[in-house]
């Protein structure tokens, strides 16, 4: 009964066109009501404790270094390096926005400002060389999903917080599966564009390439800083956000010299509006989670579930197939937030590595953001390119595809996240 309640209250909610976080905060009124122990309260004070989170200080400054990397030419001078280094090979677009997709990772940690930055940047380029707009604009949809995977990872640091998982290690395991999925794409875009008849730039010289270095550079070392400093001990995940804002209005300020004062004054403004989103959601959640645990909701799961147990990659095959489901009604963080407290004693009882199941939760939530009908990146490729949804869907299809069969293969073999990441740790 308290299973019936929890999801009815709440995908009625969501049905009536309630915002995500107030639909959390029915719910958890709803539940307090069943348990015969509302009082508003509590909902108060779970919710400011909600937030109240030194791992999540993290989302706010990765936020500001996404919206100042955009701002602040980092973005364009990557892009610019990815050109000379593939540009004219055949095809070399669509390698071109693989590579960018995964140094942008490396920087911001967000899908959407990643796909935007990239649709801004390369689809007109992609039209102009012969590409078909649909296939282009889902191929960059596509790569956008990488964001939250290649660490800093805001997916990560929400899932770490919700799971009590430390965050460091999620963002060391990330780093080989978001290569494994962009070697996917890679693939499949050399699959796909065979043979299309496409104008190719001519090969940069040397010096090209090495100017074009030289001007990525400092944007170039922001990733290495993060990911040797969680490596070595030198600062947390919390810690290394900080350290990207500031390298990143550093660089963008005094050394490309591109962010004037007005435009930190926007960037600081959007970044702050995007955080309040996400923390609130974050906040509303922690009402739910806490009143799911004192119904016992998980050890419910638990026991429905309980002939998987003996079989953990059948059971992650369940979670997976599960998780697809939720991804195209709902976005990355309230899947988040709402699934980990139910899930991770389920996890734990099937003796499921908590990072492996970690990585491969966001892996499947940040594809969940290409699934139709709602697909946040999806949404933001078609605003930013000037495209019909259904025609970056159609576009994003047989790399969407691609990127669930590698998600799968990596159910199939564990190994293909935890042994490189043993090597990280």
């Amino acid at each position: 009964m308290t299973i019936a309640v929890f999801l009815t209250s709440l995908l009625a909610a969501m049905l009536l066109g309630v915002p995500i976080a107030y639909s959390l905060l029915l719910c958890g009124a709803a539940l307090m009501w069943h348990l015969n122990m509302f009082d508003a309260q509590i909902l108060a004070q779970n919710i400011i404790e909600g937030s109240n989170s030194f791992p999540l200080l993290a989302v706010p400054f990765f936020m500001l270094a996404g919206e100042v990397m955009n701002t602040g030419g980092l973005s364009r001078r990557i892009v610019n390096f990815a050109l000379a280094l593939v540009g004219h090979v055949r095809g070399g677009l669509g390698y071109v926005t693989i590579i960018a997709a995964c140094i942008l990772s490396a920087l911001s940690g967000s899908a959407v400002a990643d796909a935007a930055a990239l649709t801004a940047l390369l689809l007109p380029m992609m039209v102009r060389a012969g590409h078909d707009k649909a296939r282009s604009g889902g191929l960059i949809a596509a790569c956008g999903v990488i964001g939250p995977i290649i660490p800093p990872s805001i997916g990560f640091v929400i899932f770490g917080v919700a799971a009590n998982v430390s965050v460091t290690k999620l963002f060391l395991a990330g780093i080989f599966p978001g290569i494994w999925l962009a070697l996917g794409l890679w693939l499949t875009w050399w699959w796909t564009t065979r043979k299309e008849k496409l104008e190719t730039p001519p090969r940069r010289s040397s010096a090209e390439v090495f100017q074009a270095l030289r001007e990525a550079g400092w944007a170039l070392t922001l990733p290495l800083i993060i990911i040797v400093g969680l490596r070595m001990g030198v600062f947390t995940p919390t810690e290394a956000a900080v350290v990207a804002a500031v390298f990143a209005m550093f660089v963008a300020g005094v050394i490309y010299r591109e962010l004037t004062w007005s435009q930190l004054y926007q960037t600081f403004e959007a970044a702050a509006k995007t955080t309040a989103v996400v923390m609130f959601l974050v906040a509303a959640a922690m009402v739910s989670a806490w009143l799911i645990t004192v119904a016992q909701l998980p050890a419910q799961v638990v026991q429905l579930l309980s002939p998987l147990l003996d079989s953990p990659t059948l059971l992650m095959f369940a979670i997976m197939a599960l998780v697809i489901v939720v991804g195209t009604a709902m976005d990355m963080t309230p899947t988040i937030l709402i699934l980990t407290p139910v899930l991770m004693p389920l996890v734990k009882a099937a003796g499921i590595d908590p990072v492996y199941f970690g990585v491969m939760f966001i892996i499947n939530n940040s594809i969940g953001l290409v699934t139709p009908p709602v697909g946040t990146v999806l949404n933001a490729v078609a605003g930013v390119g000037r495209m019909k949804m259904d025609d970056v869907t159609r576009g994003v299809m047989p790399f969407m595809i691609v990127q669930f069969a590698v998600m799968f293969l990596m159910v199939l073999f564990p190994q293909l996240v935890m042994w490189p990441a043993k090597l990280l740790y």
